[in-house]
């Protein structure tokens, strides 16, 4: 009897799929991960929320009589993950048939595979530059010294970033190539194992430096454009809302803001600053306070492109929002923002710029959802950290042809965005 691949066909696509995804992740690789199984229903529609933790103050007395002092309030947040676009890559079976049956599939699905992986790191890293709240050094300025890649993991620590789980940094290919001129006792990278993927291993530069874990390279890091336009300073056009209640579900704050530049657009990503407001460490609720004296000011990354007005007027939507409320519990700044305060936006106009980022593991979630099952012979494959993959054979019928698909849905959320950054070097 002739030989009969059909029975596990799409089962060997998808270990060959996941073993070659798996072996190509870096930024991916680095923050929690989780398949969504349940989490999604007729009542939740594309989105599935995720609890933030509580914080309270604590009151100090001589007797311990506390019946003249307020409670604090339990308020209860929450991160959302929202569903993103269907990845996918499918071939005819046709054209794959004599591969696949030749035991071609390295060499037939790498690519495949590949593409996925980049796609997917590409679309995450713009994601993760647009919801990082911290920033270290001066937008614009490139990393060449070890001692600015430090710089964020003091800017981590200061802001009372727990050291609980893994901190990151990644750089580009050519801040690599500048960093290893300088590079003297580091601790040499490439030694991590278990279930950290090869290209993780390959991306490391060094391990434990200055509070991160890893210091990566990786290609996928997200880029914008500066508009051209002269002013690049306004005010705040009114008293932005500074309650935690609510920032908490999406930690965005709005600011209504005015004199800029006429009709200026403000790309996604771009850092703005208050002036006098200054940054409170999340832990102590302290002034963070910098190498020279200096009380380190607020700052927040515009999630969403905007073009103001003709006035230089419109409302900028920040991630890492600037609260400020009587009892504190919750305050990330000094003072509260009011109108006429001087909105700057960070870096230089007509300028492309790809920040380097920093982040704690537990800044951002992946969640793979899980996906239907085709009128097809379909298998599902799942990464050991969570993601979980769809490989589908079946036929187009109109078009007289067989099929190979590979699916993939993720859902992205911000878990804390105080928790990560943008690196730059200093000016």
């Amino acid at each position: 009897m002739a030989n009969n691949f059909d029975s596990n066909f799409t089962r060997k696509l998808a270990r060959v799929f996941l073993e070659k995804f798996e072996s190509s992740r870096v930024l991916s690789k680095n923050v929690d991960t989780q398949l969504l199984s349940g989490k999604f229903g007729a009542d939740t529609g594309t989105v599935v929320d995720f609890k933030r933790p509580t914080d309270y103050v604590s009151v100090r007395t001589t007797n311990g009589d506390v019946s003249g002092a307020t409670p604090s309030d339990i308020i209860t947040g929450k991160a959302s993950g929202v569903v993103q676009d269907y990845f996918t890559a499918f071939v005819d079976y046709d054209e794959a048939d004599e591969a696949l049956k030749m035991d071609q599939l390295d060499q037939l699905l790498a690519p495949l595979a590949t593409r996925i992986k980049t796609d997917l790191e590409l679309d995450f890293a713009a994601f993760m530059m647009k919801n990082s709240a911290l920033i270290a050094g001066t937008p614009g300025n490139s990393v060449d010294t070890w001692d600015e890649v430090a710089e964020a993991g003091a800017v981590l620590s200061a802001s009372g970033v727990p050291m609980d789980m893994p901190w990151c940094y990644a750089v580009n290919p050519y801040t690599q190539r500048k960093l290893a001129s300088n590079q003297r006792s580091l601790g040499a990278g490439g030694s991590a194992g278990g279930m950290i993927s090869e290209a993780h291993k390959r991306a490391i530069i060094t391990n434990d430096f200055a509070g991160f874990d890893s210091v990566l390279t990786a290609t996928t890091l997200a880029s914008f454009t500066t508009p051209a336009g002269a002013n690049r300073d306004g005010t705040l056009s009114a008293n932005p809302d500074v309650s935690y209640l609510t920032a908490k579900d999406t930690m965005t704050q709005v600011l209504p803001v005015t004199a800029f530049g006429s009709g200026l657009v403000i790309q996604a990503g771009e850092t703005v600053t208050i002036t006098g407001r200054n940054r409170l460490n999340l832990n102590t609720r302290q002034p963070v306070i910098d190498e020279t004296g200096s009380m380190v000011i607020w700052s927040g990354t515009v999630i969403n492109t905007t073009v103001l007005d003709g006035s230089g007027a419109g409302n900028l939507v920040v991630t890492g929002p600037a609260i400020f409320e009587a009892n504190g519990a919750y305050n990330t700044v000094d003072s509260a923002p009011v109108s006429g305060d001087v909105v700057t936006l960070l870096g230089s106009a007509s300028t492309t710029v790809q920040p380097n980022l920093f982040w704690h593991k537990q800044a951002f979630s992946i969640g793979s959802v899980p996906i239907k099952k085709l009128h097809s012979t379909d298998t599902t494959a799942t990464t050991e950290d969570g993601l979980q993959f769809r490989v589908s054979r079946g036929v187009g019928f109109l078009e007289n042809q067989q099929k190979v698909r590979f699916d993939f849905r993720p859902a992205y959320s911000v878990l804390n965005p105080f928790f990560a950054g943008k690196g730059f070097g200093s000016a």
